[in-house]
């Protein structure tokens, strides 16, 4: 029951990550917002879930990772039903703000409910599940949206959200928490000056085009959010309780997990984003073949996730986390080819194949070495780190793409994104290649007895920095 619960909780969240790209065009056909507004109706999502993750790792591992998900379903159906009856863009844009607020929740709970609950090769293979499923929500997100977009209307894009909120809720009523594995006060102001750190970038990189390099708005913006994300960063070294403990980045499968995730997921929120806004508004396809067009990278995900995340566990991590980026970049690299005279069987299909297939073989064994990197008592922060990271990087890819491309999409600015999708996807790589370590299954075990012990056993540092290379 604990796996089915942490797989519904984190489902809805990327769910709604992905699902509302194919309503985008009927949005804006209804309340105007150009590529702006397309952009702040994603990233408002995103930017609530990378600002406040950190704080929602935090909470879970305070008040527990049950009541830590119960109080974000709640606040990600109430949001659900905002967005659903929204009046206009702003409303929309705000409703998305707090869907992301909730989902923050959802995500660094579920994934410390596996690391709490199960160990050894079982949690490897239970990380499978997980990745598997949450991929394939991510990339299910257009199919979905595109036929309630065609057959229903865009509001149900959000209103659909109600449904498994319930059946989750209904779930967890077997569950309870352990008692609180953290003490402590929680950083408030830390949380805010990353968000508001972060509001200022995402700010000056979407409306760049809008107001353009000389204008002092987007300058001062820009700036202040930098500043404020290193006002933060200076902080997380003095406070006594954290919202990113900078000892974590010591352990190196940690640290080199986190930037590899950075790269890859990067180019997972920018290239899906791309292909489907380039079916639906370039090539003027319906909303579901649009949506249809991804559903290999969910296939890949349901058949392969937990092969790759088992084969993780026996082997170790890196070969996955090195060659899985450089075969879905490849994938991205075939989608080169596509022209005004479209094809989509040889010019898009065979590069989303190998870019799911490249994606599936990474995101099992990348999650499963970063949380195996982190102390079962700081499960709850050690995910809502990696989680913060890779929605900040898919974030700042999104908004990106309008200084990449200007005002409007065409097959030009298309080839330039799905270039720097495949960049992304390779430094990832290469990143993971030179920086992860394998860990042996006795280290581990014996790494997650002293845990529970608290006995130290010999060998169980060299797990926590994961330098033992079998």
């Amino acid at each position: 029951m604990p796996l089915v619960v942490a797989i519904l909780a984190s489902f809805i969240a990327f769910l709604d990550g992905s699902i509302v790209n194919v309503a985008l065009a009927s949005i804006e056909d209804e309340f105007g917002g150009g590529l702006a507004g397309q952009q702040w109706i994603v990233d408002a999502y995103l930017l609530a879930l990378g600002a406040l993750i950190l704080l929602a790792g935090a909470i879970s591992d305070r008040v527990g990772r049950v009541r830590s998900l119960r109080i974000g379903l709640v606040v990600f159906g109430f949001a659900s039903l905002i967005c659903a009856v929204a009046p206009g863009v702003g409303w929309l844009i705000a409703a998305r703000f707090l869907q992301g607020a909730g989902g923050a929740l959802l995500v660094p709970s579920s994934l410390a409910l596996i690391n709490s609950t199960y160990v050894g090769p079982v949690r490897s293979k239970a990380i499978g599940s997980w990745t598997g499923w949450t991929s394939v929500a991510f990339v299910l997100g257009p199919l979905v949206g595109g036929v309630l977009v065609d057959y229903i209307g865009w509001r149900w894009v959000f209103a659909v959200n109600l449904l498994p909120v319930v059946v989750t809720l209904t779930l967890m009523r077997a569950l309870r928490d352990p008692a609180p594995s953290v003490p402590g006060r929680l950083d408030i102001i830390g949380a805010a000056l990353v968000a508001l750190g972060l509001g200022g970038i995402v700010f000056a990189l979407i409306e760049q085009p809008r107001l353009g390099w000389a204008s002092p708005l987007l300058w001062s913006t820009l700036i202040v959010g930098a500043a404020l994300i290193v006002a933060f960063l200076v902080r997380q070294g003095r406070v006594p309780n954290p919202l990113l403990p900078l000892s974590l980045l010591r352990a190196r499968n940690f640290a080199a997990g986190n930037a590899t995730t950075a790269a890859v997921y990067a180019a997972v929120g920018l290239g899906i984003w791309i292909i489907t806004l380039f079916l639906l508004e370039v090539i003027q396809l319906p909303a579901t073949i649009a949506g249809l067009a991804t559903l290999p990278v969910a296939v890949a995900s349901i058949l392969f996730a937990r092969l790759f995340g088992a084969l993780s566990g026996r082997y170790g991590p890196r070969f996955f986390m090195a060659i899985g980026p450089i075969i879905a970049a490849s994938g991205f690299a075939c989608m080169l080819t596509a022209s005004v005279q479209f094809n989509f069987w040889t010019q898009l299909l065979p590069g989303i194949v190998l870019y799911g297939f490249g994606l599936t073989i990474t995101v099992a064994p990348l999650t499963a070495a970063v949380l195996g990197a982190v102390p079962s008592a700081q499960s709850g922060i050690g995910s809502a780190v990696n989680n913060a990271i890779a929605r900040v990087a898919g974030l700042i890819a999104v908004a990106i793409a309008g200084p990449i491309i200007g005002n409007q999409l065409d097959i030009d600015g298309f080839h330039r994104l799905v270039l720097t999708t495949a960049g992304l996807l390779a430094v990832g790589g290469i990143v993971a290649a030179v920086g992860i370590r394998n860990t042996s299954h006795r280290a581990v075990e014996a790494s997650q007895a002293a845990q529970c012990s608290d006995r130290p056993v010999p060998g169980a540092a060299l797990v926590a920095t994961g330098d033992t290379n079998p």
